[in-house]
């Protein structure tokens, strides 16, 4: 595979909710940087203009009826990928603090792994810090996880990852919505699936708009729910993960997938192509 990602079909998922003063140049700046890739947004309920703006700006839009949470939206947007036949599927926030000019290192990776996550933390020079019970919080969940996936991860809670088809399959089926789930517990529920997970090291930038609330008790909660989702996806006894009509064949990609169009979907209410 290419570093560009070139030669697969490659959807990138952008779940968002009141980002409308960030989302358009979101779009631009992701198509800029992966000229090749389907774009799709998915609108969490949002009560602002950011369907407006994402379309605006060019890109596909499913609007969700009522806020779902990111997990929710990106089951959405992996059910999506795996309906249309998707080779890779990209999850990246709206809200800029990601940096699509990292996506060529994390599709190279897909040659050895099916998820990659891009890491904050993986590199000394790296400027995002995290302080108190919040990093206490990463390191345990870190430290757990890597166990579990048999590889060093440094940033499990990360919301920038690439997964190929064989994760595309699980996470459509079986992608969480719950607090945390869509970080710690999909890594959980990849890695009992047969999934394999690595890292890339990559630089987290401040957010483009919005202010992201932090405070002493808000830091301390987040520990306390960390280590209860951290928990509750350990001990869960996961259904068979390959089903919804895709074969262990087609999740590790040596088949296409099948697309059958009276499988039931989380149908948005409405949906724009640009």
């Amino acid at each position: 595979m290419r570093g560009d990602g070139s030669d697969l079909r490659v959807l990138i998922i952008v779940p968002a909710w009141n980002e409308q003063d960030s989302i358009a140049a979101t779009v631009t700046e992701i198509r800029t940087c992966l000229t090749t890739a389907d774009l799709l947004v998915v609108d969490d309920g949002s009560t602002d203009r950011t369907f407006e703006r994402a379309t605006e700006a060019g890109a596909t839009v499913c609007s969700l009826p009522y806020n779902l949470g990111v997990g929710g939206a990106m089951r959405t947007g992996y059910r999506h990928a795996l309906r249309e036949g998707y080779d890779v599927a990209v999850q990246i926030d709206a809200d800029g603090q990601h940096d699509p000019r990292f996506l060529p290192l994390l599709l190279e990776q897909l040659g050895h792994a099916d998820v990659v996550i891009g890491a904050r933390f993986a590199d000394r020079d790296d400027p995002y810090k995290v302080r108190g019970p919040r990093r206490w919080a990463m390191i345990l969940l870190a430290a757990v996880l890597s166990r579990v996936a048999k590889a060093r991860l440094t940033d499990v809670t990360s919301g920038f990852r690439v997964s190929n088809r064989r994760a595309i399959s699980v996470f459509a089926a079986h992608y969480p919505a719950e607090y945390l789930g869509d970080t710690v517990e999909s890594l959980v529920i990849a890695c009992r699936a047969g999934c394999t997970v690595t890292q890339v090291p990559v630089t987290m930038r401040p957010r483009a708009a919005g202010t992201a609330s932090q405070s002493p008790w808000r830091a301390t909660l987040y520990l306390f729910r960390a280590v209860v989702a951290l928990l509750l996806a350990l001990v869960r006894d996961w259904p068979a993960q390959f089903d919804d009509g895709v074969t262990k064949a087609d999740a590790h990609g040596r088949a296409s997938l099948p697309v059958d169009p009276e499988t039931p979907t989380d149908a948005p209410s409405k949906e724009v192509r640009r």
